[in-house]
């Protein structure tokens, strides 16, 4: 009974960016610029695959799940960081881990995500005649599935952590949103378990699948160098540098605070890395990946030139 009255009663804060009205106000409009960008660009990718037929193959079945992730994603930790810079507003601990819950099902989707999609490339370039048998729509809704499944086990996992912290003392989470390390930080106690175990689940959420992703990329390189035609080398080159680049921004940030210790945790880097991955990469993925692929690129602005001759109309 004592454990849930502390779940229900204790009321977390979100430390301010800054107190100046002025400075919160413009942080305020560039989040919500930034949330906005978000949604429409990650959005437009989405349509567009659903209504282009041409795309209707598995890499860019992944990349459509991959931009409905970013949106839910982005879902999750604006609108409450955009009411907090509006006007300072607490969040129990049971919201806390509602909160982390959805954060690291989306989060460890995305992760996932990224590895079945150097998998997929590595197929297509690796083993092109067994694709369509490998790669069936089967197989793909199963793996995208499975992402699921394993993410919500995550999260699960990471909430029931946070519930049973014991906390005393400050209530201020030294980020802008129910971050792991920010809430562990307050707890008071041993939490040698809690911390043991939120660094095992990084290592299997961000350092196994970074491993697996440079292995495929090893082969995948291996044999775009072994292509006689210049042509066909340079297409498989430019769409997997766009995959890279966002590989590089998820597991840089995400190793950054995740795979370091509880204690070495600084409440200012934490913020600004945090603000990378969840304001500004949500907004650069589809960017890099319509500026660097032709073909999504392409059916982009067919799209919107024919939404655009129908409004004339």
């Amino acid at each position: 009974m004592e454990r849930e009255n502390q779940t229900g009663m204790t009321q977390l804060y979100f430390h301010p960016f800054t107190s100046l009205p002025e400075t919160r106000l413009l942080i305020f409009l560039v989040f919500l610029v930034l949330y906005l960008l978000s949604i429409f660009g990650n959005a437009a990718i989405v349509i567009t695959v659903y209504i282009v037929p041409s795309l209707h193959i598995p890499m860019y079945f992944f990349l459509a799940n991959l931009a409905v992730l970013e949106i839910a994603y982005s879902c999750t930790i604006a609108p409450l960081t955009l009411a907090n810079l509006a006007r300072n507003v607490s969040i129990s601990l049971a919201g806390c881990g509602t909160q982390l819950f959805f954060f690291t099902l989306l989060g460890g989707a995305d992760c996932v995500l990224l590895v079945i999609m150097a998998y997929d490339r590595y197929v297509a370039i690796c083993h092109p005649l067994s694709y369509t048998v490998i790669m069936s729509w089967r197989m793909c809704v199963s793996l995208v599935a499975g992402t699921l499944a394993t993410s919500f086990m995550f999260g699960c996992q990471l909430s029931i952590l946070i519930l049973t912290l014991p906390f005393c003392g400050s209530n201020e989470i030294s980020n802008f949103f129910c971050d792991f390390p920010a809430v562990m930080k307050l707890a008071c106690g041993n939490t040698q378990v809690q911390q043991a175990n939120f660094f095992f689940t990084s290592v299997i959420v961000i350092t196994v699948p970074f491993l697996l992703i440079c292995i495929s990329y090893i082969f995948i390189v291996m044999a775009i160098l072994r292509m006689h035609s210049d042509s066909g080398r340079k297409r498989a080159f430019s769409t997997c540098s766009s995959h890279l680049m966002v590989v590089f921004l998820q597991y840089g940030c995400g190793g950054l605070i995740y795979l370091r210790p509880i204690s070495s945790y600084s409440a200012e880097e934490g913020q600004v890395v945090s603000v990378v991955y969840t304001f500004i990469t949500p907004v650069l993925n589809p960017l890099i990946y319509s500026m660097r692929n032709k073909e999504l690129k392409d059916a982009l602005i067919r799209a919107f030139r024919r939404k655009g001759v129908s409004q004339r109309k």
